[in-house]
């Protein structure tokens, strides 16, 4: 069985991290390869439309394998330079593929994130949780950095000081207190998590979809540009889709008073 599968139902697919009996730990050998190449085949599948992200089990993922790093093995043998390459290999592998997906992505938390598995589904668009979800940024507690990017991801889910927080104590949040600082938007009874996920992914599939990938593109590109250049960006994505059919489609059915149909036209 893969340790990811990948699954499409209509406009949606489905990523479930699938090592549940180690409570899905990631960064793997060949992980980047595998987020890469599903990443690819979201972006370039023009019919989809949203990304949910889950885990396999009772975890959504537990972050990096401590097993592996206590025995030196797998991406954690070798020297510091081999090391390093294990990192950028297949941990920085899965978030950037994550970052790069075109279309939005929805973690749907169903247990603990920890660590690795706490940035991950920072890289989400939206984020929802069972109610029994656990998150932490614990890296200290195992004396290491955050060596996968939440330095830069949670301060900017979270704000900076309760990231800090978080790093600093290595202490880990209940679902509630997850909500209630904005690291995730929503909570759902654990049985019914991935049906509220799929609800909200139907509500974003209602949307046209090449100007979903647009808005979505805007979004990460305002988190470092400059003012100026956002309504630069702006401008240029607006006067594209202004001549799409799916924007003449949208006005038709308002005045016609009925749903639009969308083709990513």
């Amino acid at each position: 069985m893969s340790p990811l599968l990948f699954e499409i139902d209509g406009h949606v697919a489905t990523l479930t991290i699938n090592r549940p009996d180690l409570r899905n730990p990631l960064g793997e050998e060949g992980d980047g390869e595998r987020f890469s190449d599903a990443a690819r085949r979201i972006n370039e599948d023009r019919d989809l439309r949203c990304v949910i992200l889950t885990g396999a089990g009772s975890a959504f993922s537990a972050g990096g394998n401590l097993k592996a790093m206590r025995e030196r093995s797998g991406n954690f043998s070798g020297s510091p330079a081999a090391i390093r390459d294990g990192y950028r290999r297949d941990i920085h592998g899965i978030m950037r593929a994550l970052w790069n997906l075109e279309v939005p992505l929805i973690a749907a938390v169903n247990g603990p994130a920890i660590g690795l598995g706490n940035d991950v589904a920072c890289l989400a668009d939206l984020r929802v949780a069972a109610d029994t979800a656990v998150f932490g940024a614990t890296f200290l507690r195992i004396g290491l950095v955050p060596g996968d990017g939440g330095a830069w991801l949670l301060p900017r889910v979270i704000g900076p000081s309760r990231a800090a927080e978080l790093f600093f104590t290595a202490r880990t949040i209940d679902a509630q207190t997850a909500l209630s600082w904005g690291l995730v938007s929503r909570l759902a009874p654990a049985e019914r998590l991935m049906d509220v996920a799929r609800e909200l992914a139907g509500e974003i599939c209602k949307q046209p979809p090449g100007v979903l990938r647009m808005t979505k593109r805007l979004l990460r590109q305002a988190q470092d540009a400059t003012f100026e250049s956002i309504m630069e960006m702006s401008a240029a994505m607006q006067a594209i889709a202004h001549e799409t059919a799916d924007h003449r489609e949208a006005l038709d059915a308002f005045f016609e008073k009925r749903p639009p149909q969308f083709r990513g036209a």
